[in-house]
């Protein structure tokens, strides 16, 4: 051989190694894809296995397959950067392995869903808003594949190459409890096939960030001729590089993720306590907590002593116009430490007073192990009526931006109206009528109140002052600006996600979990 011909035999081979992946055989990009079926299995699982291998070598990922369950272990999934779930159906995972892959996203991995991965595990809701949606139905006249009009939704790398409108053959999905914080990338047009139930919105294709990791999710993939398609395939390949990570994929990390139930242990502190109704833990050894009847209790871990640091006076009964006296739910309601405590050392108590039928939110100063009550500052003073039980509410709950959330009952017997909703009008029944207190805009009962402690308290200045985002501006006729939401029954205890959302448990005989969403959502999820 010439040099000549040497030379262009180096040339050849140089220009082929720039243009494949030269890290493909190093790459520490790991895909691990499950079809598993225990429903309907698609025959095109085998080809999806096919351009997934083929995808691999190309694009320079390692994969594997499985169809085993028992690989869903923090040890093997910590492995791999992504799980494609490809046309996966029913229940696939036990408990333990549910478990198992909500903290592997929870640790920063990534999710691709094909076609029936949204037909799946119907009755784990994490995994629903992990794909995004789950599976409604699919037309069946005609027939169940047809050619539909798809559009672009945003141009982006999921996307790259499409034009703005296509039409492709396939199944096509219809979808039920669509995540509202899905990043839809693909719509099909409902009237250019037989069958479709998403007249309005029928998205086909999504990504989403979703806690702690990443989905991605198409509905393509149905037949076997989809897996040999360069718009899917591109489009399949965009999603899997965006579940890893991107073109440099960090390693998940389990320490960000939830610890397993089987990692806590369940201590009896003290047992026989008398309607214990809230605790704060003072996060130096000591818990404080309160009972209904007035007692305020401190229990020291380190030393395993509880005691009873005070005793708050507060009305405990109702008393009707005939003259009877009932045991009520009313009390001391509602604690909570502040949450520069560890500075000021200061406690919000929520409580009936014994002098008038009202209610009051305090703030107390913590002194050592004794609360000060010459320390007493009201911010909040709300009027009840004391004639007939029931629903106090009570509970306090602060969020990040230091505003404190208090809920309150509608004061409102609800025994009296068969079971409907609570709102008689008759002389002498507003006992029983909830439009006094929490259909009532000027009215602070059967609300979760929002406001912001001032330091001052009640010294001259106003105890606090009005975030914005409330239900009614500041100076609006008839309305009380401290009303975050309104027309609650009984919002016994709430906790604020410092993250996104405020919960509410509601207490009707069963427990409602109403989640009040920043962006001003309410959803109820019983």
């Amino acid at each position: 051989m010439n040099l000549k011909s040497c030379l262009v035999s180096v040339a050849i081979i140089g220009s082929w190694l720039l243009s494949y992946p030269v890290f493909a055989q190093i790459s520490s990009t790991n895909v691990l894809v499950f079809s598993k079926t225990a429903s309907f299995r698609h025959q095109s699982i085998a080809a999806g296995i096919t351009a997934l291998t083929k995808m691999s070598k190309e694009k320079g990922f390692n994969v594997s397959f499985t169809e085993d369950a028992t690989q869903f272990t923090e040890g093997n999934l910590k492995k791999f950067n992504a799980v494609i779930f490809l046309n996966t159906t029913g229940d696939i995972l036990n408990n333990e392995q549910q478990t198992a892959f909500e903290r592997y996203i929870q640790a920063g991995g990534g999710y691709v869903g094909i076609h029936a991965a949204t037909d799946t595990e119907y009755d784990w809701p994490w995994y629903g808003k992990l794909a995004g949606a789950y599976f409604l139905d699919h037309p069946s006249t005609p027939s169940n594949v047809q050619k539909g009009k798809f559009s672009v939704t945003e141009k982006n790398w999921a996307t790259q190459g499409m034009p703005d409108e296509f039409e492709r053959t396939d199944e096509f999905y219809s979808f039920k409890d669509i995540s509202p914080n899905i990043k839809v990338v693909l719509e099909i047009d409902d009237k250019s096939y037989i069958g479709g139930k998403n007249p309005d919105f029928h998205p086909m294709g999504w990504y989403q960030e979703f806690d702690g990791g990443r989905s991605f999710y198409t509905a393509m993939g149905h037949t076997d001729e989809t897996f040999s398609e360069p718009l899917f395939l591109n489009h399949l390949s965009a999603g899997i590089k965006y579940a890893v990570g991107g073109d440099a994929p960090k390693p998940v990390d389990f320490s960000k993720a939830k610890p397993e139930e089987n990692r806590f242990t369940k201590v009896v502190l003290e047992e026989k306590l008398d309607e214990p109704m809230e605790l704060s833990v003072l996060n130096d050894g000591r818990i404080l907590f309160i009972q209904r009847k007035g007692e305020v209790k401190l229990y020291n871990t380190k030393t395993k002593e509880l005691k009873t640091i005070t005793k708050i006076p507060v009305s405990t009964k109702y008393k009707n116009k005939e003259g009877k006296e009932t045991m009520g739910e009313d009390g001391l309601l509602g604690l909570n430490k502040d949450p520069n405590f560890a500075q000021n050392h200061w406690i919000y108590l929520y409580y009936s007073v014994p002098e008038e039928p009202k209610n009051v939110l305090a703030r107390f100063e913590l002194k050592g192990d004794e609360l000060d009550l010459d320390s007493k500052k009201i911010l909040l003073e709300i009027p009840t009526q004391r004639e007939e039980c029931c629903h106090t509410g009570g509970s306090i709950a602060w969020d990040k931006a230091g505003n404190l959330y208090l809920s309150t009952g509608d004061n409102t017997n609800p025994h009296g109206s068969s079971g409907y909703s609570p709102s008689d009008e008759q002389e002498g029944r507003m006992a029983w009528d909830a439009q006094k207190s929490s259909a009532n805009t000027n009215d602070l009962r059967g609300k979760i109140i929002r406001i912001t402690p001032k330091a001052d308290g009640t010294a001259g200045a106003a105890p606090y002052s009005i975030p914005e985002g409330n239900l009614f501006p500041k100076g609006t006729a008839l309305t009380r600006p401290e009303i975050f939401t309104m027309g609650h029954r009984n919002p016994f205890r709430i906790s604020v996600d410092q993250k996104r959302a405020t919960y509410i448990g509601e207490r009707l005989g069963r427990m409602l979990l109403n989640l009040i969403r920043a962006e001003g959502q309410l959803v109820t999820m019983k």
